[in-house]
């Protein structure tokens, strides 16, 4: 159960009218509330197809009527309309270029009990007309630079924030972030994926769940890598991020997104 607390951290519920924070987790020292820690504004129109979900995660667009995010954000499968996708803005409060558009569908990964095959996809009612976030099909991109961007705390146990902020974080192996003991020795190599600086200071937080960690592809365009899944606080010391590495989960993505 500790893994699962683990991972409900970096998720928030946000009011319709307010970005008021309410843990799904009781806090603990083990187990801290995780915007992003250590980041900058993003820049309108830089990272197009971000959205945000009124339950108080991320997400991407995996198609113009698709969210991709994390089974954690998400509770069950089938028929809900409770959801909704904010998309075209980075300040949450801007109704200039805002689209909002309900929920129709959610489908969490099968098979999802907290540990690993952290995914969902959000059916929406309309289209929203925004590119979209291609995600890897291969481990070739699972290394480098990332880029990671939420809308959640920008401190440890802060509130989330209105506008999006984006940050950068090295790949880490999953030999080093296993060795860093402690909630890291549950890490499901070859399903989940590391990212963060041993000093800490930079990572994704409460809030920031279900969003994409992406990099360039070796054609200049954004391609997805991970998802925004769990970690012990944020930005501490050789506490790296834990994303749900996209590639090994590639082809279920796309036939679950074919049935809906």
């Amino acid at each position: 159960m500790k893994k699962l607390f683990t991972f409900l951290k970096r998720a928030a519920v946000a009011g319709a009218a307010a970005l008021a924070v309410v843990s799904l987790q009781p806090v603990s020292a083990n187990a801290a509330p995780n915007p992003v820690v250590g980041g900058t504004r993003a820049a309108q129109g830089e990272f197009p197809f971000m959205v945000r979900l009124s339950m108080g995660c991320g997400g991407a667009l995996y198609t113009q009527q698709i969210v991709l995010t994390a089974a954690h954000c998400v509770s069950g499968s089938g028929n809900n309309t409770s959801i909704t996708a904010t998309a075209g803005v980075v300040d949450l409060q801007s109704t200039s270029g805002r689209v909002q558009v309900r929920s129709t569908k959610v489908l969490q990964a099968p098979g999802y009990n907290g540990t690993g095959k952290d995914w969902a996809l959000i059916k929406l009612a309309q289209p929203i007309n925004l590119p979209t976030l291609k995600i890897a099909t291969t481990s070739q991109y699972n290394t480098g630079d990332f880029t990671v961007a939420g809308w959640g705390a920008a401190r440890e146990g802060g509130a989330q924030q209105r506008y999006l902020l984006k940050a950068t974080v090295p790949f880490v192996s999953d030999a080093t972030c296993k060795a860093y003991g402690g909630l890291y020795d549950d890490l499901v190599p070859g399903e989940e994926i590391c990212a963060g600086f041993a000093a800490g200071g930079v990572d994704t937080c409460q809030g920031d769940s279900g969003g994409p960690m992406f990099r360039k592809d070796n054609a200049g365009a954004w391609i997805q890598v991970g998802i925004v899944s769990w970690g012990e606080g944020c930005a501490r010391p050789n506490a790296p991020g834990v994303y749900t590495e996209v590639s090994t989960f590639a082809s279920a993505i796309a036939q679950a997104a074919s049935t809906l």
